[in-house]
């Protein structure tokens, strides 16, 4: 019953509110039709297989060749096209390159027996540069190697897998959806315990028999209404303005939200409980957020990020959240697929909530 009373005190505090209400929906509008033209990434690191069908030194130049590149890392040599694919599925291996039978044999003959390039899509610019990258080194390993006077007319056949048309957009909105939870569902709360210390309204929670709990719940909650009333909005404007569907369910996405909101506005009244003044707790927020999206791969893949900074990413909610929304946004992963994630997500939730709880500390 006193749980009841908070949360409707919360939530006309929200709506009583002159710009709250307003920024919960004008926000991601501006940010989903924006964001999406501004960004322009230039991809290293690119995890490549190779699938060898000739097995002559011929084709075995060419792999080495491959490897020696600064653009690529030779992950694996599998025996077979569905071997490889595997890699493709569990996102280990970003693009197979698959050389022929009799590749070398023909080469020598002045033949044409293409190699053929599947790439992983889901990432559109990384798969469309490293396929270029590929195709440019296979080209002139087959003019290096072709009799003279020859010129040959290798044609290179790519497939691109999760996004056909490599429409970098498809890429960056699920994970522009994610800054924006962690934009509205952190900051909001990093004001909210804190605000009420600048109104001294808090002396009024001291004094009375309200359990921390129960007073953290009521902080959070109205949050998470927040969070899924943004996640919502974003998915009608991908829609209507990318004509991007989500291949998995959206129930995934729900669900995997839940949690992850329960991290992020978890943290922002950990921050809230332990700022003097909402100047303070706004300076604190931002800048952990800020470094909170700069390596968790909105941008920047995480793989080409120097070694430290992808250790520190292992740390970071967000790396793990933009990575179940591409998942299940581009290649239908479900809750199977994403427990892994969805683990280290619950982690970090029951850190920094029961750290909030901890940390608030009645006074009357």
């Amino acid at each position: 019953m006193v749980l009841k009373y908070l949360l409707e005190k919360e939530f006309k505090h929200i709506l009583r509110n002159p710009i709250i209400p307003r920024v919960i929906v004008a926000m991601p509008i501006m940010m989903m039709i924006l964001l999406p033209f501004a960004a322009n990434l230039e991809v290293f690191n690119i995890n490549v297989a190779v699938v060898d069908n000739d097995h002559t030194i011929t084709s075995s130049r060419l792999t080495d060749q491959i490897s020696a590149s600064n653009y690529f890392q030779l992950t694996a040599t599998p025996q077979s096209y569905d071997q490889a694919m595997i890699g493709i599925e569990e996102g280990t291996t970003d693009i197979i390159l698959t050389i022929p039978s009799h590749f070398g044999r023909d080469l020598e003959l002045g033949k044409l027996n293409s190699p053929a390039i599947s790439a992983n899509a889901v990432d559109a610019i990384k798969a469309s540069m490293g396929s270029q990258y590929l195709q440019s080194i296979v080209t002139q390993f087959a003019l290096d190697h072709f009799p003279v006077k020859v010129t040959p007319e290798l044609e290179v056949a790519s497939q691109y897998r999760f996004n056909p048309f490599l429409n970098y957009k498809f890429f960056m909105v699920p994970a522009l959806m994610v800054m924006l939870l962690t934009i509205m569902c952190g900051f909001l709360p990093a004001l909210n315990i804190v605000q009420e210390k600048e109104e001294g309204s808090i002396e009024q929670i001291n004094v009375s028999p309200i359990s921390k709990t129960n007073f953290i719940i009521s902080k959070i909650f109205p949050f998470w209404v927040v969070g899924y009333i943004v996640l919502t909005i974003s998915f009608i404007i991908a829609w209507l303005l990318y004509s991007q569907i989500a291949v998995g369910s959206y129930l995934t996405i729900y669900a995997s939200a839940f949690i992850f909101l329960l991290v992020i506005s978890g943290m922002g009244l950990l921050i809230s409980s332990n700022s003097a003044t909402m100047q303070q707790s706004m300076f604190v927020m931002f800048f952990f957020v800020i470094i909170m999206l700069l390596l968790s791969g909105l941008f920047t893949p995480v793989a080409s990020m120097p070694g430290w900074a992808q250790w520190i990413a292992t740390f970071n909610p967000l790396t793990y959240f933009i990575r179940i929304m591409r998942a299940v946004y581009l290649k239908g992963a479900n809750l199977i697929d994403i427990r892994t994630d969805l683990l280290i997500l619950s982690a970090f939730a029951l850190v920094f909530d029961l750290w909030a709880i901890l940390s608030y500390r009645k006074k009357g």
